[in-house]
């Protein structure tokens, strides 16, 4: 008789984990079922992975009176006992159950246990084995006549052949209208799991990095250190078990970072058992082979696999048949593509070293250590031999350390570093290549093992360069303040033995301080670099300075000067930064360029207003970081071109590198960029009119800009809401939001974007009838513009004095600021001022005279999707007297919706949309009920094809 008592499965957690799309396509099941129809669903995926938890929320959630069998307490009931009643559903549990309980079919008595009241027995005894399948499907047929049946098989793969086939005879003659559904669960790459092939099957893959993330707040009420937080997301790979029971081994002090994390993480044990315990069956070559591989690969890139031709010459060096690769290739543990073996499951490699003994593992290490032969492969070499090291051993450490120069990639040298302090004897020695390694790691885009390294680093004092990569880590995933100071403290133990990295801590505290809106400390910063003067574009002795950056000494003493209210001396160094970064890209072989001098240049352009060289700066060092890296420079990269996009009135560009962004950010753990994505996308949205999108983004960006202190996402983030509001007619909210960033008072918004948002204050604060507030901060703006090269501020201070002029000054001051759009590009900011001048025109009962810019406002808001804006200018129209033409149905959708509607409607799943938006599941499913309701349609079907009829009636009006 089996045991069908799982070892490989867990308790369903308080709430399941980035599962929605697997919830939904239960959920439709058990809504089939609850209407008298069937169905079938197997639920396979790797160990660890929560079959039996989603099983377990299928048991809790079907009916308020149905009966379950607990699935890990032989003969227990889940749920408290049995609920019954009149018509109510019966459930089918697979369990070990008490014998008198059990069914006397022969080899199906694991198979169903009780369900409410006694079941049926078989007429004349226990039937023939032949006849089993038969019994089983009459006694499921009878059940489902009676009322709805759900049949719960967990760990299906585990029961003996004859059950599994009677249960497949079964399943496969139930009719849907049977009243009969059931849901297994089943192990991946189990020989038994074949037997369910022909089974509609809901694969489960390992959980994302937000969901993983969500779960370990909830395992540790959030208390986790950001570095510990990072190991166990690297370890657990997105299994929710082996999460669990990793968080569940450390001690208070461990998760707060206060104590060494264990090298190796306990407390997965069991669960890397039960991956090893896949391939127990293979021959012992074929388990060596599995072995070469993942030592193999332990150095390589994430998902880049081990050279198949390394591993056969390792089998022939040990005596193995190279063709004894293929039963594991066979059992799916392993694939071969393209001359690389990968494992199907990266925590079958993991399970497989961990099971090795040590003197085992170090042989394997030093036989591919022997066949890594070739210049070619030093650096392999030497860390398979460093693997295989049973000590310290100073002359390899050297070795290695001389074998992690440019120009290997960051994660390459990282791991070598890592080796050869492991290996090192001298503790300052070891603290600096730790410290060094996690420089790499960092700019490999690998944060959390940046951090892991860090914490490595036992030398007192802690060398510089350690400061340098806490404070960079923290940059981007931290408080800015608390970055700026690490940076600074870097800078000083730097500066006497490593300029170059003594600058770069003193650009990052810079950087930190320009976030949080802190002039004085930017200046401080700045002042440092290099032990310069702060005389405007003046060196020490730039002369004897092999090292002298023409385009970072103009952007230094630039930005000084603009900061300290010399905007005439800034200008001219600003744009000889610019100049220099061009001439320097000219003249270079590589277009790219250096992707932190081009985000300079870009900033430079945004601060003198030249919108689009800060694009293109912006789109070049995109280019650069995408071609050579750091792969840790993609979330800002994509951040400054999205920003400069927004500037220039791309929205629909902006929005698309940001979502871009976002991603990346999320992956590479940096919710500093995030934040500030979530700003660009809220602005976005403002223009787009989806105000639901606008609140979600602001929401996003407000929840790290508030703790991290970072006050232009926080001024971005709240424009964005008040512009918003401002579409949506709500002149008063959007004056009260926009009032404390613009007005002159401790809550002042962000110095580099207040200035912006004026206009949008001007509006609301004159529509809202608080036009002297209004006034006050006019003149200002009019300094403003007149230094920018900004191409719309001249319309939108011509806008502001037509809003606050008396009626005789007013229109000539809207003709104005139109003559001045003309000049330049951006349809949003020329359809307000065109909207405005209508509404003006039209309360002034000049109807006739209103209805041109009206219409010009209409079409042009249409043409850059601002929905809500176009349906303001639309009545306004129709007030004017004029008819406007009716909008099909997709029309009357937001920006969102449309975008969530295309996408389903191209077959996506609810997770699916939420992954490419960058937005909840929840949030997904909202705008989707909304888009149906709108719309009139009841099904994903019907919604594409009334998305395909709206595009043929586009395409052929």
């Amino acid at each position: 008789m089996p045991d069908v008592t799982p070892s490989t499965t867990v308790r369903s957690p308080l709430r399941l984990y980035g599962r929605s799309g697997e919830l939904a396509i239960l959920e439709t099941l058990l809504t089939r079922l609850r209407a008298g129809r069937g169905g079938t669903l197997v639920l396979t995926g790797a160990p660890g992975l929560g079959r039996t938890a989603l099983l377990r929320h299928a048991l809790d959630t079907y009916g308020p009176d149905t009966h379950a069998t607990d699935t890990h307490a032989p003969g227990t009931r889940a749920g408290g006992g049995t609920r019954t009643g009149p018509g109510a559903p019966v459930l089918l549990h697979a369990t070990a159950a008490p014998a008198e309980r059990l069914l006397p079919y022969s080899g199906l008595h694991t198979l169903l246990c009780s369900a409410p009241g006694p079941l049926p027995r078989p007429v004349a005894g226990v039937p023939r084995p032949d006849t089993a399948p038969t019994a089983l499907l009459d006694l499921l047929t009878t059940l489902g006549a009676l009322r709805p049946l759900l049949v719960c098989v967990d760990d299906a793969h585990a029961w003996d052949a004859g059950s599994r086939a009677a249960l497949v005879f079964a399943i496969r003659r139930l009719t849907p209208a049977r009243g009969v559904a059931v849901l297994l669960t089943a192990a991946e790459q189990h020989a038994g799991e074949r037997d369910f092939a022909a089974l509609p099957e809901l694969r489960l893959g390992p959980l994302d990095r937000s969901a993983s993330r969500a779960l370990l707040d909830r395992l540790t009420g959030g208390r986790a250190d950001p570095g510990v937080r990072e190991e166990l997301l690297r370890e657990a790979a997105g299994n929710p078990r082996l999460l669990t029971a990793l968080a569940a081994r450390l001690t208070e002090d461990q998760l707060a970072g206060r104590g060494g994390l264990p090298q190796p993480l306990s407390g997965g044990e069991s669960l890397l058992d039960a991956y090893a315990a896949h391939v127990d069956g293979l021959p012992d070559g074929t388990l060596l082979l599995l072995l070469f591989a993942a030592a193999a690969e332990e150095h390589e890139p994430e998902g880049a696999g081990a050279d198949a031709a390394v591993l056969l010459r390792a089998g022939q060096l040990a005596g193995v048949d190279p063709g004894l690769l293929g039963p594991a290739e066979t059992l799916g543990a392993v694939r071969i593509d393209g001359g690389r073996v990968h494992f199907t499951q990266p925590l079958l490699r993991r399970a497989l070293l961990r099971r090795a003994p040590l003197a085992r593992r170090r042989a394997v290490h030093r036989i591919l250590a022997t066949v890594l032969d070739g210049p070619h492969r030093t650096l392999p070499r030497l860390l398979q031999s460093a693997c295989a090291a049973a000590g310290h051993d100073p002359a390899l450490a050297e070795a290695l350390a001389r074998a992690a120069g440019p120009p290997r990639p960051h994660a390459d040298r990282a791991a070598a570093l890592t080796r050869a302090a492991a290996l090192s004897t001298d503790e300052a020695l070891r603290g600096e290549r730790f410290a060094a390694a996690a420089e790499h790691a960092w700019l490999a885009g690998d944060p959390g093992h940046a951090r892991a390294l860090l914490a490595r680093v036992r030398s007192v004092p802690a060398p510089g360069r350690a400061h340098y990569v806490r404070g960079l880590i923290a940059l981007r995933d931290g408080p800015a303040a608390d970055a700026g100071e690490a940076l600074l403290t870097a800078a000083e133990l730097l500066a006497p033995h490593d300029e170059g990295r003594a600058v770069g801590a003193l650009l990052g505290a810079a950087e930190a301080a320009w976030l949080t809106g802190d002039v004085p400390g930017y200046l401080h910063a700045m002042g440092r670099i290099g032990g310069r003067d702060r005389t405007p574009g003046r060196m020490k002795d730039p002369t004897h300075d092999p090292a002298f950056d023409p385009a970072l000494d103009h952007f230094r003493a630039g930005m000084c000067a603009v900061l300290e209210g010399r905007p005439d001396d800034g200008r001219a160094l600003l744009r000889g930064c610019l100049d220099a970064g061009d001439r320097s890209a000219a003249g270079a072989l590589d277009r790219t360029g250096d992707p932190a001098a081009l985000l300079r240049s870009g900033i430079a352009a945004l601060v003198l207003g030249e919108v689009d060289a800060a694009c293109r700066a912006g789109a070049r060092a995109l280019a650069a970081v995408r071609a050579h890296g750091p792969e840790a420079l993609l979330p800002q990269a994509l951040e400054h071109l999205a920003y400069g996009e927004l500037r220039a009135g791309r929205h629909a560009r902006a929005r698309v590198h940001a979502y871009e962004g976002l991603r990346a950010a999320d992956r590479l753990g940096q919710r500093n960029a995030a934040a500030a994505l979530h700003a660009v996308l809220a602005m976005a949205a403002s223009v787009e009119g989806d105000g639901a999108a606008c609140t979600e983004h602001a929401a996003s960006a407000a929840a790290d800009a508030g703790p991290h202190g970072l006050g232009q996402a926080a001024t971005l983030a709240t424009w964005a809401v008040a512009r918003a509001d401002l579409a949506a007619g709500r002149h008063t909210r959007a004056a009260a939001r926009l009032a404390p960033l613009v007005l002159t008072g401790p809550r002042r918004g962000h110095f580099a974007a207040l200035m912006l948002a004026v206009p949008c204050f001007v509006e609301a604060a004159v529509l809202a009838g608080r036009g002297e507030e209004a006034r006050a901060v006019v003149g200002e703006f009019t300094a403003w513009t007149a230094w920018t090269a900004d191409p719309q501020a001249p319309a939108q201070l011509a806008r502001c004095h037509a809003l606050l002029a008396p009626a005789a000054e007013a229109a000539a001051r809207y003709e104005e600021a139109l003559a001045h759009h003309a000049r330049s590009s951006g349809d949003f900011e020329r359809a307000r001022t065109e909207l405005l001048y209508g509404q003006w025109l039209r309360r002034r009962r000049r109807t006739r005279e209103a209805r041109d810019p009206l219409r010009d406002a209409l079409v042009a808001f249409e043409r850059c999707g601002a929905r809500v804006w176009a349906e303001r200018a639309a009545g306004e129209l129709r007030a004017a007297g004029e008819s406007v033409a009716g909008s099909g149905p997709v029309d009357l959708l937001t920006a969102q919706q449309r975008r969530v509607a295309r996408c389903v409607a191209e077959g996506a799943t609810n997770r699916e949309v939420a992954v490419r938006l960058s937005v909840s599941p929840r949030t997904v499913d909202h705008h989707l009920r909304n888009v149906f309701a709108v719309l009139g349609v009841r099904s994903r079907t019907e919604l594409a094809r009334l998305l395909d009829r709206d595009e043929e009636n586009a395409a052929n009006p």
